[in-house]
């Protein structure tokens, strides 16, 4: 556990420092100098995303088809994967009803009164192809060589997900040889990931630096308010997730957010899920969970369980429809969040992907898109408690599937043994 705490404290001191410089450069340096500074920093970030991106898509598709292929019995499979999916949508709704209440409590937006614009405002998101229709057809990958170079996560896993049941149908004696393959694959690409996170303490603070050098800590005050009630909801939600995980598992969901808390605080600092996916796998295997359902839950959680992004959309709609003095009727607003909950499955676990979103729903009730220029200059802010919750309900929705599977351990002997 020894590496791990030194990665917690590295990130928390690299976030501090990148905080101080960025402030401190936004405060003295010229306008050219904190342009560079912020063009150039970044670039740590985007290679340490890179590292994390390259080792994804191997490591999603290997882990999902041996987790299927063990799990056996097509049955077994049905059962596990139902039992999740009824979890994923429970959960979007409690997080959604959480952000309800908040800023329906709180009215972040109320008092801003802003007109409402005559013309259309470009947010500089791309919208296309958010229909249902276009949703639906996009799950589904022309090639999973494709899907894989543009790491389309849902795409792979619907791709995996077949490729693994197909392989257990063939039974043991068949499939064993590429278990075995596979199983070492996943292996390797969580070693990479090792090496990887020796990154994550410069890339947390290439970016935060570049965003408070950008913006100033000022912009924390000005949107405090808003940023205040939005980080109450989502404590709130892991509150509610934590006590549902208690009735679960009883005092070891203590012990599952203790081993949570790296890759938690990586999402959280980078601003970004996808990034916490490796080590969260990791995390939960070492905490006990049987393999096969963690590489079976995982990876489908992060298309489908984003309970964060539940939080920040329905949050962030109410915001700009009360800064617009936009009332909306109970039927309005369930019928939107059922569009956002349903519009959400799939989005990738990267920076700005809820305003994508945004954009793309909040149009067809009448709200104006460039309200979403009032939290483009806090995004960040925004998404980094977005991504860390979303880490946080993936690993206790997975530790409870164990546990009511009956394959939830002490803890794996062999992962325990690599992290001393």
């Amino acid at each position: 556990m020894a590496n791990a705490n030194k990665l917690t404290i590295f990130i928390v001191i690299f976030m501090l420092a990148g905080i101080l410089t960025g402030a401190m450069i936004h405060s003295y340096a010229s306008a050219t100098t904190i342009e560079v500074w912020s063009g150039n920093i970044t670039l740590f970030t985007d290679i340490f995303l890179r590292l994390i991106k390259m080792v994804i898509a191997p490591l999603v598709f290997s882990t999902l088809t041996v987790g299927i292929m063990k799990l056996g019995e097509t049955s077994t499979i049905g059962r596990v994967g139902g039992k999740a999916m009824v979890w994923f949508i429970s959960s979007s709704v409690l997080s959604i009803l959480v952000g309800l209440f908040i800023v329906t409590l709180q009215h972040p937006g109320s008092g801003l009164n802003l007109a409402i614009p005559k013309d259309t405002v470009d947010t500089g998101l791309a919208v296309s192809g958010m229909s249902l229709k276009g949703f639906l057809s996009h799950t589904i990958p022309t090639s999973i060589v494709g899907a894989m170079a543009d790491n389309e996560i849902l795409q792979i896993v619907v791709f995996s997900m077949f490729f693994g049941i197909g392989g257990a149908s063939l039974g043991q004696k068949f499939n064993a040889p590429l278990v075995a393959a596979l199983d070492v694959v996943s292996h390797i690409m969580l070693k990479v990931t090792g090496y990887v996170m020796y990154v994550a303490p410069l890339a947390i603070f290439a970016a935060i630096s570049s965003v408070i050098a950008t913006e100033g800590l000022g912009i924390l005050l000005n949107y405090a308010s808003f940023i205040g009630g939005y980080y109450v909801a989502i404590v709130l939600t892991c509150c509610v997730l934590v006590a549902i995980g208690y009735m679960v598992l009883k005092k070891e969901v203590f012990r599952l957010l203790s081993m949570l808390k790296d890759p938690v605080l990586v999402a959280f600092t980078t601003s970004s899920s996808e990034a916490a996916y490796p080590k969260t796998l990791e995390q939960l295997t070492k905490f006990g969970c049987s393999r096969n359902i963690v590489s079976f839950v995982l990876p489908i959680g992060y298309s489908f369980n984003l309970v964060g992004s539940m939080v920040y959309c329905s949050f962030a709609s109410m915001f700009i429809a009360q800064a617009y003095n936009i009332h909306l009727s109970f039927s309005e607003i369930a019928v939107l969040m059922l569009t956002l909950m349903l519009a959400s499955k799939g989005i990738a676990g990267v920076p700005r992907s809820a305003l994508v979103v945004l954009a793309a729903t909040i149009p067809s009730f009448n709200i104006p898109v460039a309200g979403i220029l009032l939290l483009m200059g806090i995004d960040h802010f925004l998404d980094m408690g977005r991504s860390a919750i979303n880490v946080l309900g993936n690993g206790v929705a997975t530790a409870m599937l164990s546990q009511n599977e009956g394959q939830l351990a002490q803890e794996d002997p062999e992962l325990a043994q690599q992290n001393v």
